[in-house]
């Protein structure tokens, strides 16, 4: 009993620690921003829509061209190459200027697809950095984890 009376407050001043803080009010937009971003560029494929969103948007990929036209190209490639392609974000977390994601991509209807964090800077409402680092999903994991 002494050791339950020891621990519950050390266990309650914790659990504030493994929640998801509140976001100030320019964070949230951070966030909406790149939501509506990623959705009209990655799964609607439509730069138009998109490129609103965009500023000088440095690539930090280097398998990616710089800049809104890179995005350009990118999406063209997919549209052309891969248009049933689609990307689910698993989760969002925001730290003041980045938004970060957790994206499960998959190409085409069948594959096991990839695993993706996706990092942006947002300045002034608009995207001005990505970075990226993407993993294929293996046939066998060697855990019984998900990768999301």
């Amino acid at each position: 009993m002494k050791v339950v009376m020891i621990a519950l407050p050390i266990v309650a001043a914790a659990v504030p620690a493994l929640a998801e803080r509140a976001y100030s009010p320019q964070e949230q937009k951070n966030k909406e921003i790149v939501l509506d971003f990623y959705q009209k560029a990655l799964n609607d494929k439509d730069f138009d829509a998109a490129s609103k969103y965009l500023g000088k948007y440095v690539q930090h990929n280097p398998l990616a061209a710089d800049g809104p036209e890179g995005l350009r190209g990118f999406l063209e490639y997919l549209k052309k190459d891969y248009p049933q392609s689609k990307s689910e974000i698993k989760r969002v977390m925001v730290d003041g200027d980045f938004v970060i994601l957790r994206v499960h991509t998959i190409r085409q209807p069948g594959d096991r697809g990839s695993a993706i964090v996706d990092i942006f800077r947002v300045e002034n409402n608009k995207i001005e950095e990505h970075w990226d680092s993407v993993q294929p999903i293996p046939e066998k994991s060697m855990n019984n984890n998900t990768m999301f």
